[in-house]
């Protein structure tokens, strides 16, 4: 079966790409087919048992080893099939004896305060991950829809966190979703003081466009980090409260919280009251893809404008427009640039 394509649009070059979606045709199975048929069957095949089982065969398995160091040719069709800048790691991923697995080749460290700088002004909210953007708002009706598709608000917090259901009741939020290829590690995208961070228990649905249309709310159904930050502290960045959802996927177990105000060299554990720099290392994703939410207080930020520009082209061929009968499109940038500025 030919499964439409799906677009967006690429920031540093305005360009529409086409998504080489990995997998398709398998997450199309188990949305359309499997789900409907047999719910207890999709059930399992989307439970952390699954997740980790897919991840082993994907990543792990020694019958798929990397080439020796020294194999420059087939290390470079490597870098090439998975879309991998290798001038951007920051250690040599060819040392056979640093990286020999695929599942230590996509959780590669770079060296980001060279190929991903970030702007000087402080009121500035950055991206927190190679990703693709949406933007929404809750109070707007235009987009109201469109949240409840990606996620129930109450679900993705947790409906027993009534002062932050209370404080960004009516917000705007960015949903960034990673591809297997991206730089897995999430970025700090303010700074600010931690108010709180907990996780929630959930399922490993696929990120996917085809499969987010399917589900409902799939992003408030999985497995999540839930991180509060005050940005309106001394250094911050002076939007307000924010927070920041890690969400795994299908193939992604675990989300390691790895927070490093010096390149990845000095950890700090994530704590309530800790102060975390803008631009930071903060976590890592396992293998496979992945999306982080980021939700704003009212009339705190306001999106780049081409970003809202982007995702309202009618002209580009996206799976979440066809879903949501809504212009709806994603942006591709890089962890570290600018995606709004504060009011």
């Amino acid at each position: 079966m030919q499964l439409p394509p799906h677009q967006y649009i690429e920031r540093k070059t305005a360009a529409v790409k086409t998504e080489r979606l990995f997998s398709d045709q398998v997450v199309h199975l188990l949305y359309s087919r499997i789900r409907e048929v047999s719910p207890f069957l999709f059930k399992q095949l989307v439970s952390k048992q699954a997740c980790n089982l897919l991840g082993f065969l994907n990543y792990d398995l020694p019958n798929w080893p990397l080439p020796r160091s020294g194999n420059d040719a087939a290390w470079d069709k490597i870098f090439k099939d998975i879309n991998i800048n290798p001038h951007e790691v920051w250690e040599d991923p060819k040392g056979a004896e640093k990286i020999d697995s695929y599942r230590k080749l996509f959780e590669r460290k770079i060296r980001y305060w060279e190929c991903r700088p970030m702007a000087d002004a402080a009121t500035k909210v950055v991206a927190p991950a190679d990703s693709r953007v949406l933007t929404g708002s809750f109070p707007s009706q235009n987009t109201l829809n469109i949240k409840d598709k990606f996620f129930s608000f109450s679900e993705l917090i947790g409906p027993d966190k009534p002062r932050w259901l209370t404080a960004f009741a009516r917000a705007d939020y960015a949903v960034f979703r990673l591809t297997p290829d991206k730089y897995h590690y999430n970025h700090t995208p303010v700074a600010g003081q931690i108010l709180d961070t907990y996780e929630i228990n959930g399922d490993y649905h696929s990120c996917n466009p085809g499969a987010v249309v399917k589900a409902v709310t799939p992003y408030s159904k999985n497995r999540r980090v839930v991180t509060i930050i005050d940005t309106d502290v001394e250094n911050g960045t002076r939007v307000g409260l924010m927070a920041m959802v890690e969400i795994v996927a299908l193939m992604i177990g675990r989300i390691t919280q790895c927070y490093s105000p010096n390149r990845y060299d000095t950890q700090v554990p994530l704590e309530k009251g800790v102060f975390i720099e803008k631009g930071q290392p903060k976590s890592l994703f396992a293998p496979g893809s992945s999306t982080t939410v980021l939700i704003f207080q009212e009339n705190k930020i306001q999106f780049s404008q081409d970003l809202m520009e982007n995702q309202n082209r009618s002209d580009v061929k996206s799976r979440f427009t066809q879903g949501f009968q809504t212009p709806l499109v994603e942006t591709d940038l890089n962890v570290r640039e600018t995606i709004a500025m504060a009011i």
